[in-house]
């Protein structure tokens, strides 16, 4: 198991094993062993073919889980792709002290450049997702989602572009910061938002997407945070479709574009030698950012 955050906590096979045993013996004879993910939130198990679990890895993200086995199954029903279904809810115990969950299985691969063939149909698959996802009606109790404003942002996102000098272009991004941290912010009515559609929570097979998942960041928010996909994801050329296909201003792009900024800042120096993959995405959309913003 992956060390990612001081806190935590201890889980292994076995843990799971006797977990599914005293809560779910229904499962008890399926197979169970670890899934390799770069994701920072969860610990994940394979249970069977069929099913996978999710332990959120500190107390912080037990919100997650209990979230998205709220709003999963209404989200579902208004969505084309496939997303992640929760099937079974797990309860604290002396095995593993928070909630978790079993969920359905959905075959692909995490989003991957070198292994895309046409990327315009990815872009136009990403923009129908973002289009149906931001036109779902709202619950009265729906969960709100997104980050504080830029302007709130600004010591913490300088404090992480200071604390990684070495990997990005440094002068470049400071500016490129002090520029768009002064957009406008969101005053309009929140939309259902995935606020996290980074390359891990996109799955691919076949060139198309497969599946939608990780919703533990899900909610009701400012749109600009499903944009982030544009320099997290894509070069210039599909950005720019992506861009054209969605109904966006100029300011909820420039908004995304910070937020995208802000998020692959604080990655950086948080997960340097932890998880080096992370690192290397938040790299490359910082390096995107600077493609769009310096002539």
């Amino acid at each position: 198991m992956k060390i990612l955050h001081n806190d935590q906590f201890d889980i292994n096979v076995e843990i799971v094993r006797n977990l599914i045993k005293k809560q779910f013996p229904e499962f008890k004879e399926l197979p169970i062993f670890e899934f390799d993910s770069i994701g920072t939130v969860n610990s994940i198990f394979r249970l069977g073919n069929g099913h996978y679990i999710r332990f959120p890895k500190t107390k912080q993200y037990e919100d997650s889980i209990l979230k998205e086995y709220r709003i999963l199954p209404y989200i579902s029903k208004h969505i084309t792709l496939e997303i992640p279904q929760p099937i079974k809810l797990g309860n604290p115990c002396s095995l593993y002290p928070v909630h978790w969950a079993i969920y359905n299985w959905i075959n692909g691969e995490p989003y991957d450049n070198n292994k895309i063939v046409d990327i315009q149909d990815i872009v136009s698959e990403l923009a129908n997702f973002i289009n149906e996802l931001h036109t779902i009606s709202l619950l009265k109790d729906a969960p709100k989602a997104g980050r504080k404003p830029l302007l709130e942002l600004d010591k913490m996102t300088i404090d992480a572009l200071n604390a990684s000098k070495e990997e990005i272009k440094y002068t470049k991004i400071i500016k490129i910061w002090n520029n768009l941290v002064n957009t406008s912010v969101w005053n309009n009515k929140p939309v259902w938002i995935h606020a996290d559609l980074l390359k891990p929570n996109i799955l691919i097979k076949d060139n198309h997407i497969a599946a939608i998942i990780d919703f533990g960041s899900a909610g009701i928010g400012d749109p600009a945070f499903d944009l982030i996909p544009a320099w997290a994801i894509f070069d210039k050329e599909s950005r720019n479709k992506l861009q054209k296909t969605l109904d966006i201003n100029e300011d909820t792009w420039n908004r995304a574009c910070a937020y995208a900024l802000h998020q692959a800042a604080l990655i950086i120096p948080y997960y340097r030698k932890s998880n080096p993959g992370f690192v290397k995405q938040a790299i490359d959309t910082i390096n995107e950012i600077i493609i769009d913003n310096v002539s």
